[in-house]
């Protein structure tokens, strides 16, 4: 279980981490991490890092379909860890 929640503070973290250093690259006109990256860090379990992060940097929030991916990526994520949760009790 620790090793778990380790993965997915780190994942977290660097999605979090990635956002914010793409919101600064587009601010100055720099190369770019594609959204397919970005995607797929929120994919691999940094689905909150990820929101938080759009929201926090007001990066992306009205790109689409970018941002209903995220979304919905983001609720199926909350919506596993709550099943998980309820199942073990």
């Amino acid at each position: 279980m620790a090793l778990a929640l380790a993965y997915f503070a780190a994942v977290n973290l660097a999605a979090f981490a990635a956002f914010g250093w793409d919101k600064r690259c587009a601010m100055a006109g720099a190369r770019r991490i594609p959204e397919k990256t970005l995607l797929g860090l929120a994919a691999i379990g940094g689905g909150l890092g990820s929101v938080l992060a759009q929201q926090t940097f007001r990066h992306k929030t009205r790109k689409q379909p970018f941002a209903n991916i995220l979304v919905a990526i983001f609720a199926s994520q909350a919506l596993l860890a709550l099943v998980l949760i309820a199942r073990q009790d």
